[in-house]
């Protein structure tokens, strides 16, 4: 789909990089990116609401990036992959196939989610009522994200222990990591 950057309408993020309004040639208003080269102009990928792709993200195929969600750092979204809400997906991300991320997840790292069951989010759990994302990693074989918490199954198994060992907290945090232990596959795995 093609489109122009309106310099008029522009935002912020919070490195300080600058992002510009889309304005599709339908004279649809679309969301935000930091330059053209994080929107294959020539697929029909959507970035629209007030969603931001910025950094070296890039978002095309059939994807469409929506809602407040955020594309950033080396992310790719692409193929039918759907990212909404207020989802981050960034690092050296990879949401493509038919996958949809959205809610609050955070999909991050070496993530590679194809299809809907290579990730899981959960929320609200632990003291801060946080969001937990768990996707398949083609370093870790399985991420888990919470919090400023990012690593593997067994260092946020230790983690979760040592900051609630057997509490409410860190019993809702083992549930958790047993539901995502029968859903998420790992990376290389047949799923």
């Amino acid at each position: 789909m093609k489109y122009t950057l309106d310099q008029s309408d522009t935002v912020t993020t919070p490195s300080g990089a600058t992002l510009y309004r889309i304005r599709y040639v339908d004279g649809t208003r679309g969301g935000y990116l930091q330059s053209t080269a994080n929107l294959d102009p020539g697929s029909n990928a959507w970035v629209y609401g007030d969603a931001r792709v910025y950094g070296n993200a890039r978002v095309y195929g059939n994807a469409w990036v929506y809602g407040n969600a955020r594309v950033y750092g080396n992310a790719r979204v692409y193929g039918n992959a759907q990212v909404s809400g207020d989802a981050r997906v960034y690092g050296n991300a990879w949401v493509y196939g038919n996958a949809w991320v959205y809610g609050n997840a955070r999909v991050s790292g070496d993530a590679q989610v194809s299809k809907p069951s290579h990730s899981l989010a959960l929320g609200p759990l632990g003291s801060r009522n946080a969001t937990l994302t768990v996707c398949r990693d083609s370093k870790l074989g399985v991420s888990y994200v919470t919090g400023c918490f990012f690593g593997s199954r067994d260092a946020f198994i230790a983690a979760i222990g040592a900051t609630h060992g057997n509490t409410h907290h860190g019993n809702a945090y083992a549930a958790a990591i047993m539901l995502a232990d029968h859903v998420v596959p790992a990376f290389g795995s047949e799923d």
